[in-house]
């Protein structure tokens, strides 16, 4: 069974006609990767900003690399109401994904400073950067592919029953 998608510019194009676009954005990933952070939560992170923001090619993106990486599969299935399953996630965790709530969502809340707050009790500075670049990047990346409507890169095994 085909994955049926009509892709406004898929992910090859993409490459190809925005190539300085992609280096940087790689370079960031790398820079944030190369930080010392848990690539398990970077990963929950990447899924749950994906969500908020309705991506279909980095959510399934970054659903196939938590599989690889063997996130706890609750984790991933449950990540969308993280707030709601006490004790599944860990504080760090919770602190994290409430920061990445917070700055997806920016306009839509007048205050980052209580996820912030909830931030500085788990993480250090220099975490709280790289988190945050994480996230940001998740949210570039985000509006590139979902406006482009890249076609998810959905696994063949994932398909059928």
């Amino acid at each position: 069974m085909a994955f049926p998608h009509q892709a406004r510019i898929d992910w090859a194009e993409f490459e190809q006609a925005a190539p300085g676009v992609v280096q940087a954005m790689r370079a960031l990933t790398q820079a944030v990767d190369g930080s010392g952070l848990d690539k398990q939560l970077t990963e929950l992170l990447k899924i749950r900003a994906s969500q908020l923001n309705g991506c279909a090619f980095c959510l399934q993106f970054h659903l196939n690399l938590a599989r690889k990486l063997q996130v706890v599969p609750a984790k991933i299935d449950l990540v969308a109401t993280w707030a709601e399953v006490p004790g599944l996630f860990t504080e760090r965790e919770c602190a994290a994904l409430a920061w990445t709530e917070a700055l997806t969502l920016m306009g839509e809340h007048l205050s980052t400073g209580a996820a912030y707050a909830e931030l500085q009790l788990q993480f250090t500075p220099a975490e709280i950067a790289n988190l945050t670049a994480a996230i940001a990047a998740i949210n570039a990346w985000n509006r590139m592919a979902g406006g482009l409507s890249f076609t998810p890169p959905v696994p063949a095994s994932q398909l059928s029953a």
